[in-house]
């Protein structure tokens, strides 16, 4: 199913799905979407795709919504989902193509669930990437924190194809970094495979460098 809704269910899946079973979920996701993808799959030893209860300084913090040219990083927020299950429409929830996320009630359900339960991660956790002149959804980014013992925030973002060859993977990982760097995370981190070309540029143009690999898997890192 090459739809771009996988996008949506990537963004959800890695908020609730814990371990290695987040990034297994993400990197299929963004396999099957033919996307630019960067697949944290090797976690930390806190394991940043758990969806944890944050503490109080992080709960209090705002969504944030980071606006560029042509770019804006929009929460999905239990708001969004709740208002999405109730059959309400709006014109921001389609993606470029024209399709609109609503073929996934059980995953929305279960990322409501999984927010009253655990506590709402933001400034953390899943984001739409929305192109600023239409406002449709291009993309989606998860933030996986709050962030570890040494400051440091894991990151995966995704684009549809439509979009590819416009610089806008590198204007993503730009504003992510703005982003963590807001939320008062230290450094960053992400993970892209050796042949996935498109999405080591982009985190190479944005200012990260590598600092490891381990299979066909690279680290990249940047600071604050």
């Amino acid at each position: 199913m090459d739809r771009p809704y996988r996008l949506l269910i990537m963004i959800v899946k890695t908020i609730w799905r814990m371990g290695a079973r987040a990034g297994e979920a993400l990197g299929h996701a963004c396999r099957n979407a033919h996307v630019v993808d960067v697949i944290p799959r090797h976690r930390s030893r806190r394991g940043c795709g758990a969806f944890r209860r944050v503490s109080h300084r992080h709960a209090s913090m705002k969504h944030v919504d980071l606006t560029t040219t042509p770019l804006t990083l929009h929460p999905f927020t239990v708001a969004d989902a709740q208002r999405v299950l109730s059959g309400e429409v709006d014109p921001h929830d389609g993606w470029e193509g024209g399709y609109a996320f609503t073929d996934e009630p059980e995953l929305l359900s279960e990322y409501v669930r999984a927010v009253r339960e655990t506590g709402d991660p933001a400034p953390f956790g899943p984001y739409l990437v929305r192109r600023q002149r239409d406002g449709l959804a291009i993309g989606g980014v998860n933030l996986f924190g709050p962030p570890d013992a040494d400051g440091v925030v894991e990151f995966a973002f995704g684009l549809v194809p439509a979009v590819r060859g416009q610089g806008l993977a590198v204007d993503t990982v730009v504003e992510v970094l703005g982003l963590a760097r807001s939320a008062g995370a230290a450094a960053v981190r992400a993970e892209a495979e050796i042949g996935n070309l498109p999405a080591r540029r982009a985190l190479e143009r944005a200012g990260l460098f590598e600092s490891g690999r381990l299979g066909d898997v690279i680290t990249y890192e940047a600071r604050l």
